[in-house]
């Protein structure tokens, strides 16, 4: 019979592998909009402007707001109950999404989805750190965050071929019931491992939000990293949700068509991104701190050129093969960043800390994205009518210059910022 210490691993994994399928469904409820937008359009009379509010800010208010007090919950108490409860919620809300009649009622379904699925991402950050020691956790994360490829893809294409075949309330109200069906099984399987489970020394008790605060403010890092990779996220966030309808309308493929391709750019692109992302994480940040925003800054930069191209020729097939490099290379932050966000703070701060940067990552990524490039999107249609979303994602992507720089500032400070005292 194998001992306690030889079935950890085997333990670790499955629970590992619960927590990426409940952060993918997370991504299919969050994305699953993007590809549904068109019909959604026409069916209830919507313009850009208001798409994009849907699309992101609806989902913002209440995710970035409501992160955090959730967050200072899971310092404190069970992770795996809060994640579950928000899995269920989350889920739910989708499904109502699929019964909206008009703008508001569907506005506030999706701000009911930001609802349930602000308990899922910075608790999970917080036990895949006590569940992985630093040396690993940036290829942990970048594994759990697999989710994100695949939730998008995934969303995209089945809630395009549900659309197709059905309607897309359909869509919205079958993936919403299969998260809601998918909870109680995620709570039998993923336990708690202690919180600094994986850390040396004993655990001080939760610290208080104006402490974990006072801790992360003293550290510039933490704040070039987070707009770094906010600033990032306005584009990513804002490019997953609109790309679909620029297929529509400037390649004229329909809804299966456009689910079939888009899913395939974000599954190898974002796989390939995230799991090379963590990978350099680690062996360039267990050599050296910087190292963690470095793999992102020159991420970031090649991105620009490289969507710029994507979106500048007319033809399908090289738009297609193009935007595949910088889906990949936008998705290269995630291991590297979110590792050093948890070595800037001891273990009882973790998810606290998470939740503050992903406050700031998400309230610029999705709360700003997708309405910036539908509105400039609006601002550009009278004069190039079913092309202005090509010519609004050219001058979104340009704001990569921006991020770059934040993450080249960061890793200049990160060896002075997580060597330096953590309690205030």
């Amino acid at each position: 019979m194998k001992s306690a210490e030889a079935r950890a691993p085997a333990s670790r994994g499955l629970m590992m592998t619960f927590l990426v399928i409940a952060y993918t469904l997370n991504f299919i409820d969050r994305q699953i909009i993007g590809i549904l937008a068109e019909p959604i359009k026409l069916d209830l009379g919507l313009t850009d402007s208001e798409l994009g509010w849907m699309g992101g800010t609806a989902f913002a208010l209440f995710y970035t707001a409501l992160a955090i007090p959730l967050a200072m919950l899971a310092d404190r108490r069970d992770r795996s109950w809060i994640i579950t409860l928000g899995l269920t919620l989350w889920s739910a809300a989708t499904a109502v999404c699929g019964m909206a009649q008009n703008f508001w009622q569907l506005f506030l379904a999706r701000m009911s989805v930001g609802v349930g699925e602000a308990a899922g991402v910075a608790p999970a950050y917080s036990l895949i750190s006590d569940l992985y020691r630093p040396e690993q956790r940036a290829r942990a994360l970048a594994i759990f965050s697999l989710g994100i490829p695949l939730g998008s893809a995934f969303g995209v294409l089945f809630g395009g071929l549900l659309a197709a075949q059905v309607d897309w309330r359909f869509a919205f109200i079958a993936i919403g019931l299969v998260g809601v069906l998918f909870a109680p099984l995620f709570k039998f399987v993923v336990r708690d491992p202690g919180h600094g489970r994986a850390e040396e020394g004993p655990r001080a008790a939760a610290p208080s939000l104006g402490t974990v605060f006072r801790t992360i403010a003293a550290k510039p890092a933490f704040w070039l990293l987070g707009f770094g990779a906010g600033t990032a996220s306005l584009i990513s966030y804002g490019l997953a949700f609109w790309i679909p309808s620029f297929l529509a309308r400037s390649y004229g493929l329909e809804l299966v068509e456009r689910s079939l391709i888009f899913a395939s750019i974000q599954l190898v692109g974002g796989m390939a991104g995230i799991w090379f992302g963590g990978v350099a994480g680690d062996r360039l940040g267990n050599a050296h701190p910087r190292g963690y925003a470095l793999v992102p800054a020159i991420a970031f930069t090649l991105s620009l050129p490289a969507y710029l191209l994507a979106f500048s020729t007319t033809s399908l097939l090289v738009t297609a093969l193009m935007l595949v490099i910088p889906t990949a290379l936008s998705l290269m932050w995630l291991g590297p960043v979110i590792t050093a966000i948890t070595r800037l703070v001891p273990p009882e701060m973790r998810a606290t800390a998470s939740a503050l940067f992903l406050f700031i990552n998400n309230l610029i990524g999705l709360g700003i994205g997708t309405v910036l490039i539908g509105a400039i999107s609006d601002a550009l249609t009278e004069r190039f009518g079913d092309e202005a979303l090509r010519y609004s994602a050219m001058a979104t992507v340009c704001l990569y210059v921006v991020a770059a720089t934040l993450m080249l500032l960061a890793s200049r400070r990160l060896q002075r910022d997580i060597a330096s005292p953590t309690s205030a």
